[in-house]
C-alpha cells in the first residue's frame, strides 16, 4: 500500500471512531444527570485509574499510548459532567461577588512597595497609582504584611524579568500568602553603574546591587571582571554607595536613583540585552476585577501520579487557553511536593473558561484562584 492508500485506511478508521466517541460523550452526560439525583462527585479517582490500568494491560506495547488517549477522553468527559452539574460552586460566587472595576484605582490609598525611593517598583507604583502615596518596605514579606494588616490598600512586588527569569522569592510568597492578584505592570528597565562623585572608573572593584540586576548586567561585570555583591533593592544599594566611605564600589541602579542619592553615572544601559522588562504585579487582600481583564493566574499542586501534570495542562488546551507561565516551587513541608503557579491568557467572563477554573477547583488540591487581572506596559 501506498503512503495515500494508508492515509485513507486512517480516515475510514476516524469515521468509525467519532460516532463511538460521541456515543460514549452522550453516556457521560447521563451519568452527569445521575450524580446530580444521588448527589455523587464528578470525579471518582479508583474508578478511571482501573479503567486507565485496565486499557493499558490489555493493549500489549501499545498500552501506554492507549492509556493517554484514554486519559483525554476520561477529562473531556468529566468536563462535561463539571458543566452539567456546575460544580465549583464556592469559586463561582467569589467571582460573582469580585469587586468590578474599569481602572484598577487605590482612591489615594498608599501602595506598598519594596526598597527604598528610587526602586523600580516604586516606578511601577506611580505608573499605575498617580494619586496615591508609596510606601517603602525592607523586605518583600514586609510588603505583604503591609497589606495584610491593612496599612496599604495594594502591595507592588516584582515577579519576572524578561532577562533573568523569575523572582522565587516573591512566589514563595504568593504561595504562602495566597492574596488575590489584581493587576500587573511591565516596566522598561535600564540599568547604569553609578559611584559617588570622587571615584572613577577604574577605581571601580565590587559593584553592589540586587541580584536580579547583577544577573542581568553580567555580561557587563564579567567583561571588566567586577565582583557582584547582593543588596536589598538596586535604588537601596544606591543610598549605601552614596553612604559609604569607600572609594572602591559602585552600584547598578536606575538613572533616577542615582540622581535621588548624588551618584555619578559612568556607564548607561549595561543590561546584557536592550529589551530588558521586568513584571510586576498587584497583590490585594480582596478581589477586584477590570473590565479589561485579561490575565487569569492560578496555584494548585497535583497527585503524585504519573501524568497528572500533564492531564492538568492538557485541560487547559482543551478549552483553548494558552499558558503563559508555569512555576513550581516546593511546599514547606520536606516532603518533595510542589506546587504548582500558572498564568493564562482569559477572562471569567467566558463561560468555558469559568466552567474550567469550577472544575479545578473541585479536582485539584490546594487550589487557589489568584485572580483574573489587566497587565499595563
Amino acid at each position: 500500500m501506498d503512503l495515500l492508500e494508508l492515509r485513507n485506511e486512517i480516515d475510514k478508521i476516524d469515521d468509525e471512531l467519532v460516532p463511538l466517541l460521541l456515543k460514549r460523550m452522550d453516556v457521560s452526560r447521563k451519568v452527569a444527570q445521575y450524580k446530580v439525583e444521588h448527589g455523587i462527585p464528578v470525579l471518582n479517582e479508583k474508578r478511571e485509574q482501573e479503567v486507565l490500568d485496565l486499557v493499558a494491560s490489555s493493549c500489549g506495547e501499545q498500552g501506554g499510548a492507549m492509556k493517554t488517549i484514554f486519559s483525554s477522553i476520561m477529562d473531556s468527559s468529566r468536563a462535561l459532567q463539571h458543566k452539567i452539574i456546575g460544580g465549583g460552586q464556592d469559586l463561582r460566587t467569589s467571582i460573582e461577588n469580585a469587586k468590578r472595576s474599569k481602572k484598577l484605582t487605590a482612591n489615594g490609598e498608599p501602595i506598598a512597595c519594596q526598597g527604598v525611593n528610587g526602586a523600580y517598583s516604586g516606578k511601577a507604583a506611580e505608573a499605575l497609582f498617580e494619586d496615591s502615596p508609596v510606601i517603602f518596605h525592607k523586605q518583600f514579606e514586609d510588603v505583604f504584611e503591609a497589606v495584610n494588616q491593612g496599612k496599604a490598600r495594594f502591595g507592588i512586588i516584582p515577579v519576572e524579568n524578561s532577562t533573568a527569569g523569575s523572582v522565587h522569592e516573591s512566589y514563595d510568597l504568593i504561595m504562602k500568602y495566597k492574596f488575590y492578584i489584581v493587576g500587573a505592570y511591565d516596566l522598561r528597565v535600564e540599568h547604569c553603574l553609578c559611584t559617588k562623585q570622587n571615584v572613577n572608573f577604574e577605581d571601580i572593584d565590587n559593584v553592589y546591587s540586587h541580584p536580579q540586576a547583577l544577573s542581568q548586567c553580567n555580561i557587563f561585570l564579567k567583561s571588566f571582571d567586577f565582583t557582584g555583591i547582593n543588596f536589598s533593592n538596586t535604588a537601596a544599594a544606591a543610598k549605601f554607595v552614596s553612604e559609604s566611605d569607600k572609594t572602591n564600589i559602585a552600584a547598578i541602579c536606575s538613572e533616577s536613583a542615582a540622581k535621588r542619592y548624588g551618584l555619578k553615572i559612568i556607564r548607561r544601559n549595561i543590561q546584557n540585552v536592550t529589551n530588558n522588562t521586568t513584571r510586576f504585579i498587584v497583590i490585594s487582600k480582596e478581589l477586584v476585577i477590570d473590565d479589561d481583564a485579561e490575565k487569569i493566574s492560578l496555584i494548585f499542586s497535583a497527585p503524585h501520579r504519573t501524568g497528572s501534570l500533564y492531564r492538568v495542562l492538557g485541560r487547559f488546551s482543551m478549552t483553548g487557553l494558552n499558558l503563559t507561565k508555569l512555576e513550581s516551587r516546593p511546599v514547606p513541608n520536606g516532603k518533595f511536593d510542589y506546587y504548582f503557579y500558572v498564568d493564562i491568557l482569559g477572562s471569567v467572563r467566558d463561560e468555558e473558561t469559568l466552567d474550567l477554573l469550577c472544575a479545578l477547583s473541585d479536582e485539584l488540591p490546594e487550589f487557589s484562584f489568584l485572580g483574573n487581572y489587566y497587565e499595563g506596559k
